[in-house]
């Protein structure tokens, strides 16, 4: 392809995406901006820090039991209902959760909020290849992978706002405009897909969902308590951990064998070198980008003794640099090809947060602003062309799979990076903040150097050079018929 071509989308793509970057994008900002108002709730709804964390907790375990459903929900009503469904569902969450009266009601209307956002993550993706007619390329992946990167970035930013001048009520009520817009646009720009006669519906893998679905909450659940006094041993981390690792593994072995029924996700996809090494490489992505995430604020507030606004403002600057990154990430990739630029990425991230390491409550803010620029650039590159590339060899009647997969993979890392450093600052602590959180800094640079490791194994060529460009699919023309028909090629590409 040439890099003309790559360098533009038709216009019913563009609009595809205009309105799955607008529906998502609350449902990543109210992930990240909760977290900020944690002391905040203890306070208002007279509850502990203990309680109040499961309003982050409940939120994530409940992402992870949605999910796995996605696809099969999609085949079984199409993504544009199934979407513009999980977008009434996180509203009215969101509506729910500003008018809980106790910690209780807002714990339990959060979860509603999770399978909202355990369905919007993954659809994101895959309608997005849908609509471009299952061309995927990096500009493609730039575009609807920019809440995904900016919302760990904005969030505390819009938090700090809200805290600091409006109610923490706010938090979910921001969330109607920015949804109700969304719903607007997926109407009348999402590519209608429902189901064919001929496509048929598919039963749910109840047996799959039954092991995969607390699989991943034990495996989130023990994570996110890691930094919990007793560590590792306790059986608050290792029960829950040990567990999920083990029906995990009965997921493998169940999803794995041959027949006709298909698996809630097929991880036999995964054997695909171009799926297999992207995800890989997007579980390192998820655990370098939050555990700067998670050690950042916490620098800035704890250390410095900033207020929570001042820490968020003092964030944008890294935002800056992840949007920079949108613009020239293609063009890279196009030059020097996914491999050298998600390993370019990964050290220039890691490169950018040595400053941390060394700094104490009297650096210079200008100065980390400036590696923070630096810092938003390398973790902006590292998403998409692993993204680009996860799709390059996977048929078209395996993409929500894949997207599955690499979604999941994604949160996974993400929890690990942040209890990694998380425990390593607990650890610390005690001899004193600046050096705990050098510490902690120094091992989120140590991930973020060894996700180059798998890095090395994607493939060095450009993302589309593999798949020619197909015909984006129209309104007219459902996702489920093209899907029907390109399946019937001997070579697996669209027609």
């Amino acid at each position: 392809m040439t890099e003309a071509t790559e360098a533009k989308l038709p216009p019913q793509v563009k609009n595809a995406l205009i309105a799955l970057v607008v529906g998502g994008i609350a449902a990543i900002l109210d992930s990240t901006m909760v977290t900020l108002a944690i002391h905040t709730l203890v306070v208002k709804l007279h509850s502990t820090a203990d309680t109040i964390q499961w309003v982050t907790t409940g939120f994530l375990l409940a992402m992870a039991v949605a999910i796995p459903v996605t696809g099969w929900a999609e085949r079984r009503w199409g993504g544009k209902r199934v979407w513009m469904a999980a977008l009434v569902l996180f509203v009215l969450a969101s509506v729910l959760c500003a008018v809980a009266w106790n910690d209780a009601s807002l714990i339990g209307f959060r979860v509603l909020q999770g399978l909202g956002a355990g369905l919007i993550f993954p659809l994101m993706q895959t309608l997005a290849v849908r609509a471009a007619g299952g061309h995927v390329s990096s500009r493609l992946m730039a575009a609807v992978s920019l809440p995904i990167a900016l919302g760990p970035i904005l969030g505390p930013v819009v938090g700090g706002v809200i805290l600091n001048w409006l109610s923490w009520r706010w938090l979910f009520l921001i969330n109607v405009p920015v949804i109700a817009a969304g719903l607007l646009l997926a109407r009348r720009f999402l590519p209608a897909d429902r189901p064919g006669s001929s496509a048929g519906r598919g039963r749910l893998d109840w047996i799959g969902l039954v092991l995969l679905a607390p699989a991943l909450t034990g495996i989130l659940l023990g994570l996110s308590q890691l930094s919990e006094d007793g560590g590792i041993g306790h059986a608050g981390v290792l029960v829950p951990l040990l567990a999920g690792v083990v029906l995990l593994a009965a997921f493998i072995a169940w999803a794995s064998r041959p027949g006709e029924r298909e698996p809630i996700v097929d991880v036999r996809l995964l054997r695909v070198r171009s799926l297999g090494s992207a995800s890989a490489v997007l579980f390192t992505a998820g655990a370098a980008m939050y555990a700067g995430m998670f050690l950042l604020p916490l620098y800035y507030q704890q250390l410095r003794g900033d207020s929570v606004l001042d820490a968020g403002l003092l964030m944008i600057p890294q935002g800056v640099g992840a949007l920079a990154s949108r613009f020239v990430i293609g063009k890279l990739v196009d030059r020097f090809g996914a491999r050298a630029v998600t390993i370019a990425g990964f050290l220039l991230a890691a490169v950018a947060t040595v400053p941390f390491a060394l700094a104490g409550p009297g650096t210079s803010l200008w100065w980390l602003g400036a590696v923070l620029l630096v810092r938003g650039l390398g973790i902006g590159a590292v998403l998409i062309p692993p993204m680009s590339i996860a799709y390059q060899d996977v048929q078209p009647a395996g993409i929500p799979h894949a997207t599955m997969s690499t979604r999941i993979v994604q949160q996974v890392g993400a929890s690990f990076g942040t209890a990694i450093v998380a425990v390593v600052l607990q650890s610390l602590l005690g001899h004193g903040a600046t050096g705990a959180f050098r510490g902690a800094f120094w091992w989120a640079i140590g991930i973020a150097a060894a996700a180059v490791i798998p890095a090395i194994a994607l493939p060095a060529d450009k993302p589309t050079s593999h798949r020619p460009a197909a015909k984006p699919v129209h309104n007219d023309e459902t996702a489920s018929s093209r899907m029907a028909g390109a399946e019937k090629q001997p070579n697996g590409q669209w027609r």
